[in-house]
């Protein structure tokens, strides 16, 4: 199936899983503990310890473009991968040789043609006083396409407490955001607190959904694929790398993967300051079984450790 349907031919890709699930990396609470917001891509997208959430993107096309018009959000066609039934993935987190938290990320089967995908990151216990960590995602996707029709993030990562949600009126071209940082969660004090409106051109993703759909793609080897996504105030480009074939073996077995790369021109999620490497299955199943982000004081891993 060919991607250019995804989005409107412009440049694009902000760095998925996430992306993905995705991952954004920024040390909060000390400069000592990198934080990448859930696997998200997730994951990514990077999607717990070690946590801080990933943050932009957007829908992917094909590096030979169709010249066809793009598709509307309405006329894209039922994903059907095998994960559309029902998968459950649960990861260590690892910071060198520490392992940091647990992150899970789960598809629930819907009513009327939807689907829900839930992400948790959380600390091991261990190191729960150094640098707490429990983040949740939350999406709902239309079959068709994978789009998203509500995302909502609660991130509780050391002393930093963020509560957001996107709606997208893709009939309207907006994206309705509403995004509070509390002082105290318990006591609902807010620190602060903005709504806001982005515009959008109707095929635009979240995070999360951006991370699906890359597992639905080809992922043929020097292949790029781009598409747009909205995350916090932004509607931002982003593009896959398809780097090549690996075995790699993990706790699971050794399976045959795809390495991508999630890239974003510019600021964003998927950051310049820190690159990110998805191994994916082989297969029609795409299963995540390493997620792994290169910074300076080393690399933070997602390892799959269990899949239902």
């Amino acid at each position: 199936m060919p991607t250019s349907y995804l989005v409107p031919h412009t440049s694009m890709l902000h760095r998925f899983l996430s992306s993905f699930a995705a991952l954004r990396l920024a040390p909060r609470a000390s400069h000592l503990v990198p934080r990448t917001s859930c696997l998200a891509l997730v994951l990514f997208f990077a999607v717990a310890c070690l946590a801080q959430s990933a943050q932009q993107a957007q829908p992917a096309v094909q590096s030979a473009p169709s010249k066809a018009a793009p598709l509307k959000y309405y006329e894209l066609p039922e994903v059907k991968a095998p994960w559309m039934k029902g998968e459950r993935l649960e990861f260590n987190l690892c910071w060198g040789i520490i392992t940091a938290g647990t992150a899970t990320l789960e598809v629930k089967p819907s009513k009327d043609g939807k689907t829900e995908f839930y992400t948790l990151a959380h600390d091991n216990g261990a190191l729960k006083k150094l640098y707490p960590v429990a983040d949740t995602i939350y999406t709902r996707v239309r079959n068709k396409g994978l789009m998203t029709e509500v995302f909502r993030k609660s991130l509780h990562e050391g002393s930093f407490h963020n509560k957001s949600l996107i709606r997208f009126d893709r009939r309207g071209e907006k994206a309705w955001l509403s995004d509070t940082v509390f002082k105290d969660p318990v006591k609902h004090i807010v620190k602060r607190s903005a709504d806001t409106a982005v515009a959008i051109q109707g095929l635009e993703h979240s995070i999360m959904s951006a991370f699906y759909l890359v597992r639905t793609m080809p992922l043929t080897v020097g292949d790029t694929s781009r598409f747009s996504a909205v995350s916090g105030k932004k509607r931002y480009e982003l593009k896959v790398l398809v780097h090549g074939r690996e075995k790699m073996k993990t706790a699971l077995g050794e399976f045959n993967t795809v390495k991508v790369e999630p890239v974003l021109d510019g600021d964003g999620i998927f950051n310049s300051k820190g690159r990110i490497f998805i191994w994916l299955t082989d297969d029609d199943k795409r299963i995540p079984v390493l997620m792994q982000c290169e910074i300076a004081l080393g690399s933070i891993k997602a390892k799959l450790v269990k899949m239902e």
